[in-house]
């Protein structure tokens, strides 16, 4: 349950190579345009360079996702029909930094519907957009989830909203929102809410307890 890794830097050494190049490009001997100033709204290489490492390098937003790196034994409740009770499942996750600070990567072992389930996310927060983002992939499906969030003020809760498809119904695009509630460093937990009707209600609840 719990939007991107490789390629986003890929892509980033890729652009700051091209930007470099067409600098150097420009301060050729006997280049015209050598002393011709920077288009308006286009930064000089200083400018450039500070704001690359700016959007690139690990802030206070990432700090706030230290609480949910570790161990964890997960205790999941699935609603399936708001009038029975939820259906219970027992799992465990892995949850570490990787590329120096700026992704947590999670790896769950567990169940859903009586059958093992094996799941990868990776949670980040993305410099340029200010936002927190998210994406899913596990075995009990073909589909990628992934979702943009932001922190309350207190770092204590990160809601994210994303889309998904209901293979049950066939309703595409479903709106979807997704509660982390940071209780300490022992304990989090996960929420996942349907809203229907602009209504919130709760599908599941992950309860992480560090190992």
């Amino acid at each position: 349950m719990k939007t991107r890794t490789i390629l986003p830097c890929a892509l980033l050494i890729a652009a700051g190579a091209l930007w470099v190049t067409g600098v150097v490009g420009q301060d050729k001997p006997g280049d015209k345009a050598k002393d011709a100033k920077p288009a308006a709204g286009t930064p000089d290489q200083d400018e450039g360079m500070k704001r690359w490492m700016e959007a690139s390098t690990p802030a206070a937003a990432h700090k706030v996702l230290d609480a949910l790196v570790g161990d964890w034994n997960v205790a999941t409740k699935w609603w399936m029909d708001p009038s029975a009770p939820p259906m219970e499942t027992k799992g465990t996750t892995s949850k570490k930094w990787i590329l120096d600070g700026r992704f947590v990567q999670e790896d769950f072992t567990g169940e859903m519907f009586g059958m093992p389930m094996t799941g990868h996310g990776m949670t980040g927060y993305d410099n340029v957009k200010k936002q927190y983002n998210s994406f899913w992939i596990d075995s009990s499906s073909t589909a990628m989830y992934t979702s943009l969030g932001v922190a309350s003020a207190d770092g204590k809760t990160l809601t994210f909203h994303g889309k998904m498809d209901d293979f049950m119904t066939g309703e595409k695009d479903k709106t979807i929102k997704f509660v982390i509630k940071i209780e300490g460093k022992s304990k989090h937990v996960f929420e996942m809410y349907e809203l229907p009707g602009g209504k919130e209600k709760k599908i599941a609840e992950m309860t992480y307890t560090k190992k």
